[in-house]
């Protein structure tokens, strides 16, 4: 049973009494009761598929038409399940502010940032011209965002994965709403600024009385930033109360699971490896928009010119702020962004090649990418997904060889030979991700670029998802170049780390060297907000 939290206020923002939701016959969430009081945060946990995203969806009317909602909802004096289709246009954006885990699906592409914020000011606030662009703003100056005025101009496919999600966050906050809703709202950003925006919304909470319920499967910022936490198991409310209680003495034994669920151990040594990559001088510039009657900008440089190497069997992890350029050098060592250097792969210069022979290396260069949601194709199944490269690479080989292979690489990376009819909606997060790598190593690579591939993920699906891509190096001698704002993720998975700020190295060196005793600010500022504890002098 929930416990009742001692509140100030006796009557709670947002109440739900035996939340029950349903799809097409099939329970999703059962009896879930919980409430949230002005100023108070209460975090949402568990494991992908647990309920936590369709419980908030479905007291908020979000769900699609074969979704039932059953149960007691109510927010301030508002009887929730009682309301009109207009009175829900009225509500959302006004006294309740959501903030989506898919910053790129929620932003709409064809709408620059002004544009975008500007019309949640209009609807609700009467806001327009100047007015409406002073506030969106300042609301961009609030989450944290560097060039507000040229931001303000700039549309959703020009920003990073972090920038996008500070966007979202301003909109919700945009009329200080009574509720704010944030579903896993720092997935996409770095440590310090998944700090600076929980710091932010807890000044909101403070100032304006705001509540927030918080669904995120990252239990630091749960033990940071919450003052309550629900926990969630296959629909059903494992435990409720405290945060300082439950992570000190959980009652449930899923609590305790998924407190021990942080990625331990570190990757397997390698001892006098070949060298596999080499860059050299390599920068990435993009040119500028000219504004009309001014002349041309200079172009803003991404990546500063920088050298580095990979040996064979090696894991180099990439880390740094959102914006700090680590995408974009990933990208243009697999000559997917035009850059300027030297780019040297097991012995071939990358950056001569074009046409056939540029194709003919990128079988050897595979990638995975942080969203196992917009990365697979929904339209094709399973086996077509994994197979795709395959057929391309090597237009030889017949049905029979292609489906066993499939059917292999699925059994190697811990999926059921008979999934590979099913289409991607049909898994978890965590098995699309799965999907993922099997799809880069069927081509049986040298190396594998990991764009945060555990970034959407819960800690215990992250904890297998590293235990799986360390065995699947050891096997196969892979390379891994590992993108990743998640420094403890990072200890696990690499032998070398390099610190990025503004495209430039600011650090680089082994895991235990950079992680344990880091000689720069920006570095120990890094390992401070993972709640890792480097070694002081």
């Amino acid at each position: 049973m929930p416990e009742t939290p001692t509140h100030p206020h006796d009557r709670p923002l947002l109440r739900l009494d035996d939340l029950t939701i349903g799809f097409d016959g099939e329970t999703v969430v059962d009896s879930l009761s919980l409430s949230i009081h002005a100023g108070e945060a209460l975090a949402l946990v568990g494991e992908s598929g647990s309920g936590k995203s369709v419980s908030a969806l479905g007291a908020m009317n979000l769900l699609p038409a074969n979704a039932s909602v059953t149960g007691r909802r109510q927010l301030g004096d508002t009887d929730l399940a009682s309301l009109k289709k207009r009175d829900w246009q009225g509500l959302l954006g006004s006294r309740v502010g959501f903030v989506f885990q898919e910053p790129m699906t929620s932003l709409n592409p064809l709408h620059t940032v002004e544009k975008q914020i500007g019309e949640t000011l209009r609807l609700h606030q009467g806001l327009s011209g100047k007015a409406a662009r002073a506030r969106a703003r300042e609301l961009l100056v609030q989450v944290k965002l560097p060039r507000p005025d040229e931001l303000l101009d700039a549309w959703p496919h020009q920003l990073s994965g972090g920038q996008r999600q500070r966007v979202m966050i301003a909109m919700a906050i945009a009329n200080e709403p009574a509720l704010l809703i944030a579903d896993e709202p720092t997935t996409a950003l770095d440590v310090t600024v998944q700090q600076d925006i929980l710091a932010l919304l807890r000044e909101l909470r403070e100032r304006h009385g705001m509540g927030m319920l918080l669904i995120t499967h990252d239990l630091n910022l749960v033990r940071r930033h919450a003052d309550r936490v629900c926990v969630l198991y296959h629909g059903r409310e494992q435990e409720t109360g405290p945060v300082e209680r439950v992570f000190r003495d959980p009652e449930s034994h899923y609590t305790r699971t998924l407190l021990n669920a942080e990625p331990e151990g570190r990757p397997h040594p390698i001892d006098r490896a070949p060298m596999l990559m080499a860059a050299r001088g390599l920068q990435v510039a993009f040119s500028r928009p000219k504004r009309l009657f001014s002349r041309n900008p200079p172009p803003f440089v991404a990546v500063q010119p920088l050298d580095l190497t990979l040996r064979s069997g090696e894991t180099l992890g990439i880390v740094g702020e959102s914006g700090s350029g680590k995408t974009t050098l990933a990208m243009a060592l697999l000559r997917l962004t035009p850059s300027e250097g030297e780019i040297d792969f097991a012995g071939e210069r990358l950056d001569t090649l074009s046409g056939k022979p540029l194709r003919q290396q990128r079988r050897r260069i595979q990638i995975v990418f942080q969203d196992p949601y917009g990365s697979l194709s929904p339209r094709l199944p399973v086996a077509r997904i994994i197979s795709e490269g395959l057929c391309f690479h090597y237009p030889e080989l017949d049905d029979a060889e292609i489906e066993r292979r499939v059917q292999a690489t699925l059994l190697e990376v811990g999926l059921p030979a008979d999934c590979a009819s099913r289409y991607p909606h049909e898994f978890s997060g965590g098995q699309r991700q799965r999907i993922a790598v099997a799809r880069a190593i069927i081509l049986e690579p040298e190396l594998i670029v990991l764009d945060e591939p555990t970034s959407a993920l819960d800690r215990t699906v992250q904890k297998q998802l590293v235990e799986l891509l360390r065995d699947l190096q050891a096997r196969r001698g892979l390379s891994y170049l590992f993108i990743s704002h998640d420094l403890a993720v990072v200890r696990a998975m690499a032998h070398r780390v390099m610190v990025l700020k503004d495209g430039d190295v600011i650090e680089e060196g082994s895991t235990e060297q950079v992680l344990g005793a880091p000689q720069t600010p920006y570095t120990r500022a890094l390992v401070e907000a993972a709640g890792l504890v480097p070694v002081t002098d």
